[in-house]
């Protein structure tokens, strides 16, 4: 089933989770010890990242340096359609432009549609250790608009040289990446819903938060969506903090602050156990207040957390008791009033 249409079928808050394929030299067991974690909990669909090669310099015999391109993890359609074929959960393979050609793109649809994938998550993708000068210009998409525009051509039958081809029984649905507190490129938050509603005009279903912890920041973000004529639902991301050095990692990469209660709890902490519990608490009262204000589902990014969110989910869906070694939590609300 597409996205939508199981966001439209739920009967609670929709639960699902985003995973990072394992290193190479792993086996798919990887994958299969976090679904069934959290299976029990009904997860709607799986998103599954994808990652382009990363560039090192070797040194060689001569004392001379050879670029060298690897990739650490293997490809996100064989994990999606073993998904789908493992669990019967709708799987969504992230698609992105940087590290990939449009005809590598083409060959990645032609495989998903074969093997039965027709959800997809259309992002850019991280720009960090990427080759330069990795194509040809031209040969890759700049932005996700680009690749919006190759997918409903594919949809259409018509392939990236503007070939003709038979038409897919089912063509590929597809959410895309929203940000409450602005990409780190745009310059100003109206820009950055412009470039949504362009996207969602194209044709993405939904979108997808990058992580946050204050939601005020997402109630404020989802109601400039709304003022702007955006009414696709708006899927919250939610990060459970496990380590003391997240305060200043998960900004740094992800530029999306902390408040400042749930740090200073942080730096309490006397070791990483104690902040997993921290974030474990913080993330359920996060999620409590989502639901209340009527998220259509909660998406967690479970690297690192897979056993926090299995506790998360373990408390707001109401499958068994959660007590809390700590008592009552934090006990405070998780956005700042304003």
């Amino acid at each position: 089933m597409k996205v939508l249409e199981l966001l439209k079928t739920s009967h609670k808050t929709a639960f699902s989770f985003e995973i990072l394929p394992p290193l190479k030299g792993n086996s798919f067991q990887k994958v299969c010890n976090i679904i069934d974690k959290l299976k029990e909990f009904d997860p709607k669909y799986i998103n599954i990242t994808t990652h382009h090669s990363e560039t090192f310099y070797q040194e060689t015999s001569d004392g001379g340096f050879k670029k060298m391109n690897i990739r650490k993890r293997p490809g996100t359609v064989a994990i999606a359609a073993a998904i789908q074929h493992q669990y019967g959960i709708t799987a969504v393979p992230h698609i992105i432009c940087k590290g990939f050609s449009k005809d590598e793109t083409e060959y990645a649809l032609i495989d998903l549609n074969f093997l039965g994938v027709h959800e997809l998550l259309l992002l850019r993708g991280d720009t960090k250790n990427l080759a330069l000068n990795a194509y040809p210009p031209g040969a890759s998409h700049e932005h996700t608009t680009g690749l919006i525009e190759q997918v409903n051509l594919f949809n259409q039958g018509i392939s990236i040289d503007g070939t003709p081809f038979e038409k897919m029984e089912t063509p590929f649905s597809y959410g895309v990446a929203c940000y409450p507190e602005k990409h780190e490129e745009a310059p100003n938050l109206p820009s950055d819903l412009a470039f949504l509603k362009q996207k969602i005009e194209m044709g993405a279903g939904y979108a997808v938060t990058q992580m946050f912890f204050d939601n005020r920041k997402y109630f404020d973000f989802v109601e400039l969506c709304r003022a702007e004529g955006i009414t696709v639902p708006i899927i919250p991301g939610i990060k459970p903090i496990v380590f003391q050095d997240q305060l200043t990692v998960l900004p740094q990469i992800f530029r999306t602050d902390i408040p400042e209660v749930l740090a200073s709890e942080i730096r309490k902490c006397k070791n990483n156990d104690e902040v997993k519990q921290v974030g474990i608490e913080w993330s359920i009262e996060q999620c409590k207040e989502l639901i209340r204000y009527g998220v259509p589902s909660l998406h967690f990014y479970t690297l690192m957390a897979t056993d926090s969110v299995r506790r998360i989910a373990e408390a707001i869906y109401d499958l068994t008791p959660s007590p809390s070694p700590q008592g009552e939590g934090l006990g405070v609300r998780c956005h700042n009033n304003k």
